[in-house]
């Protein structure tokens, strides 16, 4: 099983060697995996640091890639929204930017362009500045760039606030509920993300043929599970890069069937009872 699992491993490795920045429905063929299992293994090999993820998204999904493939990205750039398409092709032809003037649809567009665009905080004349640096350049060519322009120096890159602590309450009876069940099916629960009265959200481990692939698990406490619930649980999975695990007492309607059965690779669906 273990063997198994190394050598996809190695496949989706030289695949991507190959190929260069690729979707998981890419993979998926040329594996032969179901995209259920191709996704939780490329999961595994992100968390393993040796495959990268990207910010943007084709067709809703983020592309993988190998360490000094960055540049490769750019050819996907027409997926980029309209807004952000501009950011990135003014960024690429300045290579610096300055945040303060530019106009407040490129500022909003360049902080999500975070495969191409990278914050720099600059002293100028005894004041701090927010610049954005094109991913090619860098920080060697910023600091010569600035130089010309008689700005001082370069500080560090902008630091990302962490979240505050979750607090620990008591669970409710469903949520009780179920971590009993998971626990009893031999599923590891790694990370509570989020426990509500009648919603769970965690990150598990599960045991399959190929060895042991990461899910999301959402667990709702609903009678009728809807084509909505099932978007936004894939939608929450795909942030953190795998499949998602719907459990709920309830029962699925027509369109949430239909639903199910297209977006299978992405996201499995079990009843609590």
């Amino acid at each position: 099983m273990e063997q198994n699992l190394e050598e996809t491993k190695r496949k989706i490795l030289s695949l991507l060697k190959i190929r260069g920045p690729s979707l998981p429905v890419h993979i998926s063929r040329e594996v032969g995996l179901d995209m259920l299992f191709s996704s939780a293994i490329l999961s595994e090999l992100a968390s393993e640091k040796l495959v990268r993820i990207s910010k943007m998204k084709v067709g809703g999904s983020p592309l993988y890639f190998l360490e000094g493939q960055e540049q490769q990205l750019e050819k996907f750039s027409d997926y980029l929204p309209g807004k952000e398409k501009e950011a990135f092709l003014l960024l690429k032809q300045k290579k610096l930017l300055q945040d303060k003037k530019q106009e407040p649809a490129i500022r909003v567009a360049l902080r999500n362009l975070k495969d191409f665009a990278f914050p720099l905080i600059i002293n100028t004349s005894n004041r701090q500045e927010l610049f954005w640096r094109f991913h090619t350049i860098t920080e060697k060519e910023v600091r010569e760039k600035l130089q010309k322009t008689e700005t001082r120096r370069i500080e560090k890159p902008l630091l990302t606030l962490k979240a505050k602590p979750k607090l620990r309450k008591e669970k409710s009876d469903f949520v009780k509920l179920v971590i009993n069940k998971i626990q009893t099916e031999n599923i590891e629960i790694l990370e509570e993300k989020e426990v509500k009265k009648r919603e769970y959200q965690a990150i598990i481990r599960i045991n399959s043929d190929i060895g042991k692939l990461l899910f999301l698990l959402i667990a709702k406490d609903k009678k009728r599970i809807t084509e909505n619930d099932l978007t936004l649980a894939i939608q929450k999975a795909q942030t953190l890069k795998m499949p998602a695990l719907f459990l709920t007492p309830g029962e699925l309607n027509k369109k949430a069937l239909s639903y199910l059965e297209q977006y299978s690779g992405l996201i499995k669906f079990k009843r609590t009872e």
